[in-house]
């Protein structure tokens, strides 16, 4: 599994309301079909009224999203700064 990032619009009342999401899913197509789920799902949206711009693989370390960090559990950005003893 790897951890992509979706951009795009859908249809919300008489406007196109921006999104981008991070999720988790084998392939591109794969996690093109989550994105279509979950605004349908979540929104009431029918997919022909959800316009994805894009879907780029990116670094699980790069998401704050709750999916990933579950998926991938808590990656950390920098190295942990080493601890030096004094007696």
């Amino acid at each position: 599994m790897k951890a992509f990032r979706a951009h795009g619009a859908y249809r919300a009342g008489k406007r196109d309301q921006p999104f981008s999401v991070d999720l988790v899913a084998s392939d591109e197509d794969d996690a093109m079909e989550r994105v279509l789920s979950t605004f349908g799902s979540r929104h009431r949206v029918t997919r022909r009224f959800i316009m994805v711009d894009g879907i780029a693989e990116i670094d699980p370390a790069d998401s704050t999203a709750p999916t990933v960090v579950a998926h991938f559990g808590p990656t950390e950005r920098s190295a942990p700064a080493s601890k030096t003893e004094e007696e």
